[in-house]
């Protein structure tokens, strides 16, 4: 096959790309703007950026600046919109009601914090307004919510000694310092094998 073959062939398969009439992303609230990630999603589907992103900006004023809300836009063929925001991730909640910033990287062998069962009753009630929640009961939603809090490293317990959780988490500090120090050091053990 001739060059000129294979790239009028690169050139058709190139043409032939079709996004789809539905986006699902992650958002955080308040901040939406025009770069990329999402400007080039909504771009590439021939949206009106400023428009969506003033929408967006405003229904999510009530909420914090920052959250990560996950969005599904649906795009219709006059270049309109719906849009539909749901809660916060299940991860977002349990790791803010621990008080910690990032899960464990070994789940299995370390604890990166502690919930009790109201924190856990609490988020599973938020978590029962999002629409593909709704058919579920607060059961389900709170044993889905368990097996979220493993993953992540957190220990979920009947209650929390104020002086043990402080204790638990200046120990912990330490923990995530280290941890935080060796994937830097591995980082730039990296970057010096590529030089």
């Amino acid at each position: 096959m001739s060059k000129v073959n294979k790239l009028k062939l690169a050139k058709k398969a190139a043409e032939k790309i079709v996004h789809g009439d539905r986006l699902t992303t992650y958002i955080p609230a308040g901040l939406a703007s025009a770069q990329p990630p999402l400007g080039s999603q909504l771009g590439q589907r021939n949206l009106n950026i400023a428009a969506f992103i003033k929408d967006f900006n405003e229904r999510t004023a009530h909420i914090k600046e920052g959250i990560p809300l996950p969005c599904r836009i649906k795009i219709k063929p006059d270049r309109s919109y719906e849009l539909v925001i749901h809660q916060p991730p299940s991860t977002y909640y349990l790791k803010q009601a621990a008080g910690i910033q990032r899960g464990a990287i070994n789940s299995k062998t370390e604890v990166a914090g502690m919930i009790t069962l109201k924190h856990l009753y609490e988020i599973a009630k938020i978590k029962s307004q999002d629409p593909p929640l709704a058919m579920m009961s607060l059961k389900q939603i709170t044993e889905m919510l368990v097996g979220t809090a493993k993953t992540i490293g957190i220990k979920i317990v009947r209650e929390l000694d104020p002086d043990e959780l402080g204790k638990f988490l200046e120990e912990r500090a330490i923990i995530d310092a280290q941890q935080r120090a060796a994937i830097e050091e591995a980082k730039e053990a990296k970057k010096l094998r590529t030089v």
